[in-house]
């Protein structure tokens, strides 16, 4: 399995119009996607108001492949989110068993 993090950086003064199309859009999308494992979403602490986040993992690369293309550092990018983003990162990991401690 692969995992992927995914994080946005919003312009400024677009933190709400964001958090509108994450909540409304991208995470209903992302927990669609086939070959999508697990999905999880972070939004926003007070520290930093503008960064939100996908931890995703994968059944396996094919599957990334599937949803962003042969090119997996390239952001899958929505057009309605295109204006309201300054800057994205994307890393990439193979996924580790183990225990989760909580």
């Amino acid at each position: 399995m692969i995992v992927r993090i995914f994080q946005v950086v919003t312009r400024p003064g677009k933190e709400d119009a964001f958090g509108r199309f994450f909540h409304d859009t991208a995470i209903p999308l992302m927990k669609r996607t086939k070959g999508l494992v697990h999905v999880i979403p972070g939004a926003p602490l007070a520290d930093t108001p503008r960064e939100f986040c996908f931890v995703m993992v994968w059944e396996d690369i094919d599957a990334l492949k599937a949803f962003v293309g042969d090119d997996i550092s390239s952001p899958h990018i929505d057009p309605m989110e295109a204006e309201l983003v300054e800057s994205r990162s994307i890393k990439h990991y193979h996924f580790v068993e183990s225990e989760i401690l909580l």
